[in-house]
């Protein structure tokens, strides 16, 4: 493979995000530029483009675009994320402008920067001193996630350290890339536009307010009277924002202002976005360039950085980009909106060729510094280094890949006298989205099943964990609610018909468990008042949570008939949907994969057991082989059906993010299965489900925090998701009891060598 000397041969795929031509931006024609000089400084790179789209289906891209990605639809992000992790790219290229990314402020980029592993490298196209909560949100987010950050200026830098505490050793300075074109004589190519005799000041860029044209224009009188030759020159059409507001009203609001001081002759508009030859043609065409911008703090233009480049005598208003690029004498710097100032310094160049063409050449020099070639070679130096530096994983859970002993800690440091949290921050409660009854429920039958509780902290925690599903009974309604504040008030009247059926589960499961009495008669108090609810629902898995704590209520009372009747209807149901979604390939009960997934077949081997009906465990068995195997990496891991992968029609799983619930209901599933048939195979399954947990998996990372019965909320492309919240401690501690009767049961039926371990 041919490289430079001085860049390593040690990358040769990566993937470029932005704007593509023949969308009508700058930040478009700077990534087609950036595209263009790598492959041209490295034509065995590959370079996979990403392109951003505002309006899907108008742009023609060339077949340099791998994809494109409707910058408001926050799938494509992900999905963008998928292709570019698939494809083999050793690392990322995000070219960031606030403008260009969805949701606000951009913040949809973090959503798939969330999503690859590879390295990401950032060039910032604006940097904000003052920026909004959201900016700032979003660029610290950028900073996080980038192992490299290019800036274009190196007051860039100095924000980033100032106002976001950016590393030093993170940031880099590569200035805006320039065409390589030889300096050339203005008089020799102004025939060609029709510039013959006149002397030409010229700015060029989509048109707007904030470009400060009317500057210029206020200008020219003083101008024209001392040269009478001059055509001040506006090359652009407005910006495609701006049309889509308010027409062509500005543009027409400056010919105005132009006939106004009667310069409307020495004032030209093209409107009209040229081709990239075409604009560097027009360039270098012109005596003087102008960029007369009100922005203080504007960090980029590419515009100057292109006049520059071909060798432009500059008159500039000082904002920041202009200040370090025309520094040492290579430019001339006015304050902002000074007509007078700029009528001055463009007298003095039209008045002196010898002194014009200094400066021009002055510019030139400093613009063969810029030119693509190099932004190309300096962009590959950091981005062979931070791919070289990137940390390599050592596969293997770090962990003994022992089951742990069910441990209460986490759930009592998550859970006050209301009840338990939902969420949390690492591992300290977040008050501010209170409690859930799906995590109360849960909690509950957690305090059931774990036998090494104390009886007084068993009591305790059971007394609130019931008071809290009592309290969120809704009589009128004839729901539970779902979601709490932190003050106790109730955010809804009726909650998810999940959640309800998840709080007749727990209910059937502490009327059957509990140890105490005055526990499993209140339980079956609730059930007896408020089960008849599961006929009105409508959803599969409220169904199916209805059906374990259906069954589990018959376990207990062999002859209780609303048990019974919710077990044979909605197992009657399951058959249907089953018959009605499958196909030769997918042996499901919908035609979507979704969330505790395997608590479907699960209710059928419960109903099935309860009910005595083989057809119920040959179906339930069947569907969990599919599940199973849908939940089986290519390494022969467990691998939970990620969150990306939901309401996909008949699409297979993706692997992000995987959650600790599904491998808690993959293991009480293979319990059932286990209970149902009393096939060894089951015990095997759930535990290779439970050392997910322990690290046997797809990033080789533990989930587990032993040392306090904690969980961390997920597995990530990038690593872990170290929140703990509610769900994920009481997945893997429901998990730990399971497994931990499963090997009792084991040992009972087969004797103590074939007991899980």
């Amino acid at each position: 493979m041919t490289r430079s000397a001085d860049v390593l041969p040690s990358v040769d795929h990566i993937a470029l995000l932005g704007n593509f031509l023949p969308r009508k931006c700058g930040l478009a024609t700077y990534t087609t530029d950036t595209f263009t000089a790598l492959k041209g400084r490295f034509p065995d790179l590959k370079v996979d483009v990403y392109a951003m789209d505002d309006h899907p289906g108008r742009y023609a891209y060339p077949p340099e675009v791998t994809m494109s990605i409707p910058e408001q639809d926050r799938i494509a992000y992900s999905e963008a994320a998928r292709a570019i992790e698939q494809s083999g790219a050793q690392a990322l290229w995000v070219q960031h402008e606030y403008g260009i990314y969805g949701g606000p402020a951009g913040e949809h980029l973090l959503a798939l920067l969330d999503r690859v592993t590879i390295p990401v490298i950032v060039t910032l196209h604006t940097i904000l001193e003052r920026p909004s909560a959201d900016e700032r949100r979003v660029m610290e987010g950028l900073l996080r996630r980038a192992a490299k950050i290019i800036v274009m200026a190196e007051r860039g830098r100095e924000i980033l350290e100032r106002v976001y505490g950016a590393s030093a050793r993170t940031l880099a300075m590569i200035p805006h890339g320039v065409p390589d074109r030889e300096f050339v004589n203005p008089d020799t190519l102004k025939a060609r536009f029709g510039w013959q005799g006149k002397q030409v000041i010229f700015t060029f860029g989509l048109l707007a307010p904030g470009k400060g044209i009317e500057t210029i224009i206020d200008a020219m009188p003083a101008i024209t009277d001392k040269h009478p030759d001059a055509l001040y020159v506006v090359l652009g059409a407005t910006h495609p924002n701006l049309v889509a507001h308010e027409g062509e009203a500005y543009r027409d609001r400056l010919k105005a202002l132009a006939a106004e001081h009667g310069v409307a002759d020495q004032v030209a508009f093209i409107n009209e976005f040229v081709e990239h030859d075409d604009l560097i043609d027009y360039l270098q065409a012109a005596d003087i360039y102008a960029t007369p911008y009100v922005n203080p703090a504007q960090i980029t233009s590419g515009t100057l950085s292109y006049a520059v480049g071909v060798g432009k005598a500059v008159v500039s208003t000082p904002y920041v980009h202009a200040t370090e690029i025309l520094s040492d004498g290579h430019g001339v710097l006015v304050d902002f909106g000074d007509s007078e100032a700029f009528a001055r310094e463009i007298n003095a160049l039209l008045g002196s060729d010898r002194n014009r063409m200094r400066l021009s050449q002055r510019a030139y020099e400093r613009g063969r510094t810029m030119i693509w070639p190099r932004l190309a070679e300096r962009a590959m130096r950091e981005i062979v280094g931070m791919v070289a530096a990137r940390p390599r994983r050592i596969a293997g859970p770090s962990t003994s890949l022992t089951p742990l002993d069910p441990d209460f800690s986490a759930v009592e440091r998550m859970s006050d006298s209301t009840g338990m949290f939902q969420h949390a921050i690492f591992s300290v409660p977040d008050r501010r989205h209170g409690y859930c009854i799906d995590d109360n429920a849960r909690a509950l039958m957690l305090t059931c099943k774990m036998d090494a509780l104390a009886d007084d902290t068993r009591d305790k925690w059971m007394t609130i964990y019931e008071s809290f599903l009592q309290y969120a009974w809704n009589p009128e309604a004839r729901r539970f609610r779902n979601f709490m504040r932190f003050d106790r008030t109730w955010c809804e009247e009726v909650g998810s018909e999940d959640s309800n059926g998840r709080t007749l589960w727990a209910l059937g499961v502490t009327a059957r468990d509990a140890r105490h009495a005055k526990h499993r008669d209140w339980a079956v108090a609730m059930f007896d008042m408020t089960a008849s609810l599961a006929f009105e629902l409508g959803s599969p898995r409220a169904h199916g949570f209805a059906m374990l704590g259906a069954a589990a209520i018959l376990e207990a009372f062999p002859g209780h008939a609303l048990a019974r009747s919710i077990l044979t209807r909605f197992s009657t149901e399951l058959l249907a949907l089953l018959e009605e979604a499958r196909r030769p390939e997918w042996e499901w009960f919908e035609i979507v994969l979704a969330y505790d997934n395997a608590r479907l077949p699960e209710a059928l081997l419960r109903a099935g057991k309860a009910l005595n009906r083989d057809d119920l465990i040959a179906c339930g068995t069947a569907t969990l082989d599919w599940i199973i195997a849908q939940q089986t990496s290519p390494e022969g891991r467990f691998r939970a059906v990620g969150s990306e992968s939901f309401n996909r029609p008949y699409q297979p799983p993706l692997p992000f993010d995987q959650q600790p619930l599904e491998a808690q209901a993959t293991i009480e599933a293979c319990e059932a299965a286990f209970d149902a048939t009393g096939d060894q195979r089951w015990i095997d399954e759930a535990m290779r489900a439970y050392l997910w947990y322990l690290g046997v998996n797809d990033l080789d990372l533990p989930l587990a925090t032993v040392q306090d019965g904690g969980c961390f909320d997920g597995l990530m492309p990038t690593g872990l998701n170290r929140n703990q919240g509610a769900e994920s401690i009481l997945a893997l501690q429901l998990a730990s009891c399971a497994i931990s009767g499963l090997s009792k049961r084991a040992e009972s039926v087969a004797g103590p060598d074939r007991a899980v371990a």
